[in-house]
């Protein structure tokens, strides 16, 4: 897994362990997400499937797409599509996806970049694998994140952010058993170049085999991790969690992740997305690529966009 990382994780700087005052977050929900197809066909699971919407609050949903290994011929991608009212996180950890969008964002993402889309007002854009991928195939994997705009916020003029993995702020668990990229957001002051409307944290971690992550987070924050490959424990009391499964944590100061000692050999390690940020608590209506707070924006959205008013496609 090629996401950025180093040799030696004692030269980061380490998370410090809870304190005695520090409440450590219970677990209460664990769940498996579905596999399916999106855009072209390629695979993904639906990682947060069967939480309620009202405990995702910012977030929307979030694909885990692949990972899976093209063969030539093979690699998709999606064809150009609208969106409103929200924002597109999408972090690739291996391969190679190239955006465009209607107001001239874009470029090509791999090993550990992230592309950050405000759809706000309204936007077209399509992701796809470059030719030459689709010629001769190869390994993808990411994910993609959506993240709910407050109302005030929804009309905003769409933007693009281009983050590079060398930008990433690293960090080691205590124990310099475990790797934290920050995305976005803070942990512990170190801040990551992701730009968010919404206060929020997105986290990528790798956890050797029986290493241990007790991460502190903001308590205004939900939490929740998402596993993407290998197999753990979240929470002090150690419940199993595997490859495609999310947990919902409650309330307190920090959260614990931690690495079975022994690992299947197609994934050595524990990896694992975690992302949590400060509930919007505003009405949600979704349909499709539109989120808004109202069944009429929703239906406005689908005639904006057929009036052409989300900009066009560049030749």
């Amino acid at each position: 897994m090629p996401a950025v990382t180093v040799d030696d994780l004692t030269t980061l700087p380490r998370v410090r362990r809870p304190g005695l005052g520090d409440q450590p977050r219970p677990v209460w929900q664990v769940t498996t997400a579905p596999a399916g197809y999106e855009g072209e066909g390629f695979p993904v699971r639906r990682a947060f499937a069967g939480i309620d919407l009202a405990r995702l609050d910012p977030f929307v949903m979030m694909d885990q797409m692949g990972e899976v290994e093209y063969a030539p011929g093979e690699p998709k991608g999606t064809p150009w599509h609208p969106h409103r009212g929200f924002e597109t996180v999408t972090y690739i950890i291996d391969g190679v996806f190239d955006h465009q969008d209607s107001h001239g964002g874009g470029g090509s993402i791999t090993n550990g970049d992230t592309q950050w889309m405000t759809a706000g007002a309204g936007i077209l854009h399509i992701e796809t694998p470059p030719e030459w991928l689709v010629q001769q195939g190869g390994l993808f994997h990411g994910i993609q994140l959506w993240v709910n705009l407050p109302r005030e916020a929804k009309a905003n003029a769409p933007k693009y952010q281009d983050l590079r993995s060398s930008t990433v702020a690293l960090l080691s668990s205590e124990d310099a058993g475990a790797i934290v990229r920050v995305i976005a957001g803070s942990v512990e002051g170190h801040e990551g170049p992701g730009a968010t409307y919404t206060p929020m944290t997105l986290v990528h971690a790798t956890l050797e085999p029986g290493a241990q992550l007790e991460l502190p987070w903001d308590v205004d924050f939900n939490a929740l991790v998402y596993v993407l490959n290998g197999d753990g424990t979240v929470g002090t009391d150690r419940q199993p969690i595997h490859t495609g499964q999310s947990a919902l944590f409650g309330a307190g100061d920090f959260l614990t992740v931690a690495a079975d000692g022994n690992q299947e050999s197609r994934s050595p390690k524990l990896d694992v997305v975690i992302l949590g940020g400060r509930p919007i608590r505003e009405p949600l209506a979704w349909a499709g690529p539109f989120v808004m707070n109202t069944k009429a924006e929703v239906v406005q959205a689908y005639e904006d966009f057929r009036k052409g008013c989300f900009g066009h496609i560049p030749a």
